[in-house]
C-alpha cells in the first residue's frame, strides 16, 4: 500500500525533506504532496534584498526549483493551499484553497512542518497606510521592487537586524534617502557586542544612511499613503516604509493540533526531527534545534539550518538514519561594503551559560597594510578561560573580512582552543593578508588570558 507524506510549508525545510524523501522511496512506495500558501516555492529569502536593489533579477533567478521541476520528481506541490488544521487522531489536513476560498481535507500517514516564520508586527497605528511593507516573501520582494523603482525618495527602516540593515543598503544604493530606527543601543544587538555594533552604526553614518538607536516607532502618519514616521519627539519623512523587526515562529498550527512546543515557541523537536507526536516531523524556522555548545534549545531563523534540517527529517522519513548535531548561529551580512558576521556565543551569551569566558580582540586590516585596497577590520574571539576552548567570535571590517568567520566556526565545531588557532597554518598573500592574520592575533590574545 502506498503511503502519503504531507509536507506543510514550501521552502528550505519542506521541500528539503520532500527531496530526500523521494531519493529514497520511489512514487510507487511513497506518494509527496506539499502545501504552500505563497504561489512559490524553494526560494532564496536571504535573496530578497538584493532583488530589491537591483543586483539580482529577474525575480525568478531566486527559484532553485519550480513545481513543474517538483512534479517530474513525483512530489505533487499545491500553491496558494494553506494547511488550516490538523487532526492527528485522524490523520487529516484541512487545506484552504486560498483562490477559491473551498476547504478540503487531505490524508497523510506521515507529516512534515515546515512552516517558517512570521513576521513580528507590532500594533503601530499607521500601519496599514500604502508604501508600508514587510520583507518575508517573493511576492514582498516585488512589490518592494515596485517601490525602489518609483524613487528616489525618503525611506524609513524600522528595525536594525539583518533584515532591515540589508533593506537600508537596497535603497541606498538605488539613490533613497534612507533612515533607519532601532530601539537597541546599536544595530544587530542580538549578534554583535554593543561596542562592535556601535562601529557598523558609524560605518553607516559615513556611507550616508542615518541610524537613529534607542528609539520607538509611535505612528506612522499619512492619509491613504504614508507620509512620515512618529518617534519619540521626532518626526522622519517617508514615501516607504519597510518594516524589519524580525520574525517569530510560526508554530500555531503545530500547537492547535497538541504538537509539543519548547521554551523558545517553536516545535520541539529531537536530533532526527521528530516531533513528540508519532509520524509528525518538524524543522527550519518554526522548529527548534539544540545549540552545539550549550546543548539549550533554540530558535535561529537561518537558511542554513532549515536546509540541513530538512534534510534530516527527508533522510529519516525516507527510512536512513540522520542526526542533526546542532547549531552555531553562524551568519553575515553586509551593508554596502562593510561586512558583518558572527558565530557560537558573545561573552555575554557565554558568561549566561554558565562559562568562565575570555575575550581576545585585534584591529587590523583585511589584507597587508600596505596593500592599496585593505580596509578596517575587527576580530573579537570568545574563550572558555578554563582549557581555552573557543566558544564564539565576531568579525566586523571591509571586504574580504566576513568570510573569515567560518574559520571561526569549523574551530569550534572541531573543539579547538584559542592556541591551537593561533598557530594555524592560514593563508598569507599581501592582497588577502598580513602574515599574521588577525585570526591569528586575536585567537593569540584569547589564549594568552586562559590557563
Amino acid at each position: 500500500m502506498v503511503e502519503r507524506l504531507v509536507v506543510i510549508g514550501g521552502d528550505a525545510a519542506g521541500m528539503s525533506a520532500a527531496s530526500q524523501a523521494r531519493r529514497r522511496r520511489p512514487a510507487d512506495d511513497l506518494e509527496i504532496i506539499a502545501l504552500e500558501r505563497s504561489g512559490w516555492v524553494s526560494y532564496s529569502a536571504c535573496g530578497e534584498p538584493y532583488y530589491v536593489a537591483g543586483y539580482v533579477e529577474p525575480l525568478e533567478r531566486l527559484v532553485a526549483r519550480t513545481p513543474e521541476q517538483f512534479a517530474r520528481m513525483d512530489i505533487e506541490v499545491r500553491t496558494r493551499c494553506e494547511a488550516a488544521a490538523v487532526d492527528l487522531d485522524r490523520r487529516l489536513v484541512a487545506v484552504t484553497d486560498l483562490a477559491s476560498g473551498g476547504r478540503t481535507e487531505l490524508g497523510f500517514d506521515t507529516l512534515m512542518i515546515g512552516t517558517g516564520a512570521r513576521p513580528i508586527r507590532p500594533a503601530i497605528d499607521g500601519a496599514h497606510l500604502s508604501g508600508v511593507y514587510g520583507l518575508h516573501t517573493l511576492d514582498d520582494a516585488a512589490a518592494l521592487r515596485t517601490a525602489a523603482d518609483r524613487g528616489p525618495g525618503n525611506a524609513v527602516v524600522v528595525g536594525g537586524g539583518y533584515v532591515g540593515l540589508e533593506a537600508a543598503e537596497a535603497f541606498h544604493s538605488r539613490g533613497w534617502k534612507v533612515t533607519v530606527l532601532t530601539s537597541g543601543r546599536a544595530v544587530l544587538d542580538r549578534t554583535l557586542d554593543p561596542d562592535l555594533g556601535a562601529q557598523v552604526v558609524e560605518a553607516m553614518e559615513r556611507m550616508g544612511i542615518r541610524v537613529v538607536t534607542e528609539t520607538r516607532v509611535r505612528c506612522i502618519n499619512g492619509a491613504d499613503r504614508v507620509e512620515s514616521v512618529g518617534c519619540e519627539g521626532e518626526t522622519h519623512p517617508a514615501e516607504v516604509v519597510v518594516l524589519g523587526l524580525g520574525f517569530r515562529p510560526e508554530s500555531s498550527l503545530a500547537a492547535e493540533a497538541g504538537i509539543g512546543l519548547g521554551p523558545t515557541g517553536a516545535v520541539a523537536v529531537d536530533d532526527r526531527q521528530r516531533t513528540d507526536a508519532e509520524g509528525v516531523w518538524a524543522g527550519g524556522d518554526c522548529a527548534e534545534a539544540a545549540h552545539l555548545l550549550t546543548g539549550r534549545p533554540v530558535n535561529f531563523h537561518l537558511g542554513t539550518v532549515a536546509n540541513k534540517a530538512g534534510r534530516v527529517a527527508g533522510i529519516n522519513i525516507g527510512g536512513g538514519d540522520a542526526h542533526f548535531p546542532g547549531v552555531l548561529g553562524t551568519a553575515i551580512t553586509k551593508i554596502c561594503d562593510l561586512e558583518i558576521a558572527s558565530t557560537g556565543l558573545r561573552p555575554t551569551d557565554a558568561a549566561a551559560a554558565g562559562f568562565d569566558a575570555a575575550v581576545g580582540d585585534a584591529q587590523g586590516t583585511t589584507a597587508a597594510g600596505y596593500w592599496p585596497t585593505a580596509a578596517p577590520m575587527t576580530i573579537r574571539v570568545t574563550a572558555e578561560r578554563s582549557g581555552g576552548r573557543i566558544l564564539g567570535a565576531q568579525v566586523v571590517g571591509g571586504p574580504g573580512a566576513g568570510k573569515r568567520i567560518d574559520v571561526f566556526a569549523t574551530a569550534i565545531w572541531n573543539r579547538m582552543t584559542a592556541e591551537d588557532l593561533a598557530w594555524a597554518d592560514l593563508a598569507y598573500a599581501p592582497p588577502f593578508s598580513g602574515v599574521w592574520d588577525l585570526i591569528h592575533i586575536a585567537a593569540r590574545r584569547a589564549a594568552a588570558q586562559t590557563t
